[in-house]
């Protein structure tokens, strides 16, 4: 189970253990997950209608948007931006998973609340989701706009992109979308633990039974999770987008139409205005798959990690008593 619960046979996780697993879960996560990032941000940033019945921007589905992809830019087009990508999954796991593991356990000494209950877990969730965001949104950013250039490209690598970044707009261009991130990431990652915990006990074995198949439930529960989170959550995950982009608009002009927005309520009434209440939902549908594979996943390799890492940790100490008792 993710998060402290004092009833378990095993130990908590030491920090150390939780950012591994956490990181770990975050890469191999990232690597399975991107076609459908890059697809998801395409649609997100496209102002024109996205719809194979009625076609009027450059991407009409899903389908439509992959072949097209593949066909201007090549298969390595659906990783862009894969090492800004896999630095902030990294990041992001690590500093997420310490931070939730450790306020799960401070609510259950510090307060009369039980730590496995969806209510902490929804509040530790939104606040180590929080934590993760702030310190890991400058990769988040220029993750973003190396999945949004088309070709030629404005930036050729990651180094070139910080250094332009920094000198043509400023350290603060790194941060941009924080506000609607963070508004978003909360109640988002909230509903992801909380959700997951709930399912996990819906679908827990019956207690004198053998525990097969808990990694395939954990995936089960997660995908469930996040596609529950996303679907509530998601116009905050255009927004922040949306305000990404901003001042990238040259590598965006051959995509189609281009906006310039001046802030978060900004981004919303002109969205609200020029693409109506659907507007807000722009590739929802590969953002649903990707949230369904990407929190499955995460929850799976997490708790997979931990179980190796362990196991690991069990079979050394055994040996280490075996050793002593020999040399005795």
């Amino acid at each position: 189970m993710v998060g402290y619960d004092p009833r378990a046979q095993r130990a908590a996780p030491a920090p150390e253990e939780a950012a591994l697993a956490g990181s770990a879960g975050g890469m191999v996560t990232r690597a399975l997950i991107s076609p459908f990032d890059v697809i998801k941000i395409r649609f997100q940033l496209q102002i024109e209608r996205v719809s194979s019945r009625r076609p009027e921007g450059k991407y009409r589905g899903i389908f439509q948007a992959s072949r097209r992809i593949y066909a201007e830019e090549g298969l390595s087009a659906f990783w862009k931006g894969h090492i800004p990508a896999q630095l902030l999954s990294i990041c992001y796991g690590a500093v997420q998973f310490v931070s939730f593991e450790f306020l799960t356990e401070l609510v259950h000494k510090s307060t009369p609340y039980d730590s496995q209950t969806p209510g902490v877990h929804f509040l530790c969730g939104g606040l180590a989701a929080c934590s993760a965001t702030v310190a890991c949104q400058p990769l988040d950013t220029l993750r973003t706009r190396f999945a949004a250039q088309g070709e030629p490209k404005v930036y050729s690598n990651l180094r070139y992109a910080v250094s332009t970044m920094w000198r043509s707009e400023g350290p603060l261009a790194f941060y941009r979308g924080l506000s609607p991130t963070l508004v978003a990431v909360f109640p988002y990652a909230g509903l992801q633990f909380s959700f997951y915990n709930v399912f996990k006990k819906l679908l827990a074995p019956p207690p004198k039974s053998r525990d097969s198949g808990g990694n395939v439930r954990s995936l089960i529960c997660g995908s469930g999770a996040g596609m529950i989170s996303k679907t509530l959550t998601y116009p905050f995950d255009l927004f922040k987008k949306r305000l990404q982009v901003g001042g990238f608009e040259e590598a965006r002009a051959h995509f189609g139409e281009v906006r310039t927005y001046r802030g978060l309520i900004d981004c919303a009434v002109q969205i609200a205005r020029e693409e109506g209440v659907r507007g807000f939902f722009k590739g929802l549908s590969p953002s649903l798959l990707k949230a369904a594979l990407s929190t499955g996943f995460t929850f799976f390799w997490y708790e997979f990690f931990l179980n190796v890492i362990s196991n690991f940790n069990e079979k050394r100490r055994a040996d280490d008593l075996s050793g002593g008792k020999k040399e005795r």
